[in-house]
């Protein structure tokens, strides 16, 4: 199990729930390393990755929405592993809705979204995709909510995420 200082987690929680859900996802990014691999990404419970797709979920869309998430490589982590269920049994009802409408636009276009793109290209896909505005505004609007309901989720269950030590 991936252990966490107290001291660490004290912190996080002080700066807000975003930092608090920052510094299990951190510890995991650094366990799993800079390669993605199925010996990697083993290391991690489904509960642990569930926290740290939501966690890139929220920074990629924030910082540039749905086309830098996929062209970034994240659309399969996303939307063809069950996050938008377990977001629901963590209590995100609308935030799991909002991931069902995304993921029918990102099956209906997978491979056109996950081609090889030179920066000209990549930035007309939000022309190309404007689908995807709506939903990252209700995003946007849901956000702080979600990241609540979340950081409450791994409070009530932290066994699941980490083994706390001081």
């Amino acid at each position: 199990m991936i252990e966490i200082k107290d001291s660490a987690l004290q912190a996080g929680a002080a700066d807000g729930m975003d930092a608090f859900i920052n510094v299990f996802t951190d510890k995991y990014l650094e366990v799993m390393g800079d390669q993605w691999t199925a010996e990697n990404m083993a290391k991690l419970t489904g509960e642990q990755h569930s926290l740290l797709a939501y966690r890139i979920f929220r920074d990629e869309i924030m910082s540039g929405g749905f086309c830098q998430l996929i062209q970034n490589g994240y659309g399969g982590y996303i939307f063809d592993n069950p996050f938008a269920k377990v977001m629901r049994l963590w209590g995100a009802d609308g935030f799991s809705k909002l991931i069902y409408k995304a993921k029918k636009i990102y099956d209906a276009n997978k491979d056109d979204l996950q081609r090889e793109r030179d920066d000209d290209e990549f930035m007309a896909m939000y022309e190309q995709y404007e689908t995807f505005d709506e939903l990252e505004e209700v995003f946007f609007e849901m956000e702080e909510q979600v990241t609540d309901t979340i950081a409450r989720y791994v409070d009530e269950h932290i066994d699941l995420f980490a083994k706390i030590i001081s």
